[in-house]
């Protein structure tokens, strides 16, 4: 019985979490460059979307972050073809995206973990802080040498992009100053980030964060997102904005697209 759970358990992960996307997006035209990182010891590929705004003045504008920010078999195209349409209808302030290619995903977005089963996803898990670590130190400098940036950062992810986001939320909640997460695999070292939730938030900064987190129908995700928004409310501090989106008729594959409109507008509107 453990021998067929936990094979159900790791083709759940690489299908799920793996998430190639629906359909194909077209691929907007932008920036790619690389950078020799020591913080994870590898050439990374990054990709950068500007909106028309950009070229045609002098503004600086704000950026969001993503990991699974690759062209071909990622979400860049998806979420920077969706930017540029809130942007032309005036739903969403222009804004920068940067995309961070994949190389071995399931090393840099998950956490250390004790769970024998988490650790048979991949050869090496467990590299969360090396690679926010190299988002702060290497690629924030980059981008804002390259680029005329604001102060203001976001993040953005789905699956295991989104535990990378509640964790980086909960651990470093100043890296960024807005949050989304779709259906994150808060299951992750048996739901720890859950768990050590109320502690964490306990050392909060006292300037405004806004996290928008959704869950799909999965049910190795939504009871632990739900059990977060509990914490939140409980907690109620008042420099935390947070919105939960509960979807139970869609899926772990369709949640971002399902979603996607709703939490960026929620999240960037013009306050």
């Amino acid at each position: 019985m453990k021998f067929i759970y936990c094979n159900l358990l790791i083709s759940i992960l690489f299908i799920g979490c793996a998430n190639p996307p629906q359909k194909k997006d077209p691929i907007p035209a932008h920036d790619e460059f690389t950078i020799e990182s020591k913080q994870v010891g590898e050439k990374r590929t990054i990709n950068v979307w500007t909106p028309p705004e950009y070229k045609t003045s002098e503004d600086s504008l704000p950026v969001m972050y993503m990991a699974d920010g690759g062209i071909i078999e990622e979400d860049f195209p998806h979420i920077a073809n969706t930017l540029a349409e809130l942007i032309k209808s005036k739903e969403i302030p222009p804004m920068i995206l940067v995309g961070i290619e994949n190389t071995q995903r399931r090393r840099d977005l998950t956490g250390f973990t004790e769970v024998e089963k988490d650790k048979e996803i991949a050869p090496v898990v467990g590299g969360s802080a090396k690679f926010r670590a190299f988002i702060k130190e290497e690629l924030f400098p980059e981008i804002n040498k390259r680029y005329r940036t604001t102060n203001e950062k976001s993040i953005i992810g789905e699956s295991l992009s989104g535990l990378f986001v509640v964790e980086t939320f909960l651990l470093t909640p100043d890296m960024f100053d807005n949050y989304i997460a779709f259906d994150p695999s808060l299951w992750w070292n048996n739901h720890s980030l859950v768990k050590t939730a109320k502690e964490n938030l306990m050392k909060f900064p006292k300037t405004e964060k806004r996290i928008w987190f959704a869950s799909s129908s999965a049910t190795d995700i939504s009871p632990f997102t739900k059990e977060l928004s509990e914490i939140l409310n409980t907690e109620n501090i008042s420099t935390i904005k947070w919105n939960y989106l509960p979807e139970p008729k869609e899926e772990h594959n369709t949640i971002f697209r399902a979603a996607k409109g709703r939490a960026i507008k929620w999240t960037l509107e013009k306050k």
